[in-house]
């Protein structure tokens, strides 16, 4: 039997079932708001801030909150909901909803609200808000990276007959861990893929392409056995490294829609710079630093945020300067590499256990040195052998690369179908039998 249908007088709801009922985030649960902090109890995960507990150690899993050990302001009790109502610059973490799965004081800050003490199911609740963004979509698409308060407590949240609201949590909940589970395999394959690709890159730089050349001792602890006629080299005797000296006073709100390109570490993608996501530059402020004008085939290495991204410059522009968190690789030295060769050799495990090795201190905060990075050394076969070694690589990379696309393209197939099979129950449009 079909049911009777009415109009939600919400647009991004549509139609609901005639009996549901249709009220506000206010009238169905209490909001606690969180309380200002200093900047370093931000927390952070790489570039994309994901703030929602204060606490540098807070990692959010699977749509839930982490114990944290902090100032203790509120207390927050398992089933209570936190979301996010300001996601700079970005907005990808932007209401988004997490569960607290224990009973303990929290420390939420100003970019963060709970929800406890509800008027209907929690699960339902919980399900509701968190279907695609609902409080983006009751902001009318402006994909503003701040919630105000009054949004929250205005949103609309459907109201199904309570026997209706534990069916449909029962339902998805049994329906989204189904699906949680195989994103979760999938994601796992697609590490044990990325961990593959390390080690087939490194092999190949480290022990070359024939294995039954006799080996010897690279007296390098990051290195290890090599064959017998290759040598070690030290990026100094090889590149010039050259970054930007801070920003010289350059600002956001200096960029420009035309003019010469500026790369960033966003700009990064599959190896080489995708120059349509750059932005740009006056002409006075890229003549400033003329010993980062960048050329065709020089190397990049981003030394600050997600550090260790690598891309070669290919089709490069006439003007092209770089950002303070990029540096500048460029083979100007005795000796002479295949650019792909050390492309390769800086995504090898060559170059990742000398950074672990090379990072001292007790500092969190990860960078790529550059007085530092000049000691780098690395494996110096014979030209002949290094262009031999980044064709075979390249080949063997574009396979697993595919391989790797294809599951995350499946990954991003189940995180939309999961979207829309929470939004079909949450608003009557699917009713649970």
């Amino acid at each position: 039997m079909t049911r009777k249908m009415k109009d939600s007088g919400v647009r991004w709801i549509g139609l609901i079932p005639e009996e549901w009922n249709i009220s506000k985030v206010k009238y169905v649960s209490k909001i606690k708001y969180g309380l200002a902090h200093e900047k370093d109890w931000l927390s952070s995960k790489e570039n994309e801030r994901e703030y929602i507990i204060v606490n540098s150690k807070f990692v959010s899993t699977e749509g839930k909150v982490k114990k944290i050990v902090g100032k203790q302001i509120m207390p927050l009790y398992k089933g209570d909901i936190c979301t996010v109502l300001s996601d700079l610059p970005n907005g990808k973490a932007l209401a988004k909803c997490y569960y607290i799965d224990e009973d303990a004081k929290y420390s939420l800050n100003q970019r963060i609200c709970a929800y406890y003490d509800y008027d209907m199911d929690k699960r339902y609740f919980f399900y509701f808000m968190n279907r695609n963004q609902t409080l983006l979509d009751y902001n009318d698409g402006l994909n503003q990276t701040n919630l105000k308060n009054e949004y929250v407590e205005c949103c609309p949240v459907l109201i199904p007959p309570r026997i209706e609201q534990v069916k449909i949590a029962n339902f998805l909940d049994e329906k989204v861990e189904e699906i949680d589970t195989i994103i979760s395999k999938t994601k796992k394959t697609i590490k044990e893929y990325k961990l593959y690709k390390q080690a087939v890159i490194t092999e190949a730089i480290t022990k070359g392409l024939d294995s039954t050349v006799p080996m010897k001792d690279s007296g390098i602890e990051w290195i290890g056995q090599i064959p017998i006629d290759w040598k070690t080299v030290k990026i100094k005797n090889t590149s010039w490294l050259k970054g930007r000296i801070g920003w010289q006073g350059l600002k956001s709100n200096e960029y420009q829609d035309e003019g010469a390109y500026l790369i960033t570490g966003t700009d990064f993608c599959n190896g080489v710079i995708n120059w349509d996501s750059c932005v740009h530059i006056s002409d006075e402020r890229f003549e400033e630093a003329p010993e980062i004008h960048i050329k065709e085939a020089d190397l990049l290495i981003t030394k600050d945020g997600t550090i260790g991204k690598v891309a070669i410059a290919k089709d490069c522009p006439e003007k092209v300067s770089l950002n303070s968190g990029v540096l500048l690789i460029r083979n100007t030295k005795d000796f002479k590499y295949h650019d792909k060769y050390l492309y390769f050799v800086l995504l090898s495990d060559q170059f990742w256990v000398w950074y672990e090795m090379s990072q001292t201190g007790n500092s969190t905060i990860k960078h790529l040195y550059q007085e530092q990075f000049y000691n780098f050394e690395f494996t110096y076969p014979s030209m002949e052998e290094q262009q031999r070694i980044a064709e075979y690589l390249e080949k063997q990379v574009e396979d697993i690369d595919a391989l790797i696309a294809k599951k995350e393209a499946f990954v991003e197939e189940m995180e939309t179908y999961k979207k829309s099979l929470i939004y079909e129950y949450v608003t009557g449009k699917k009713e649970v039998l």
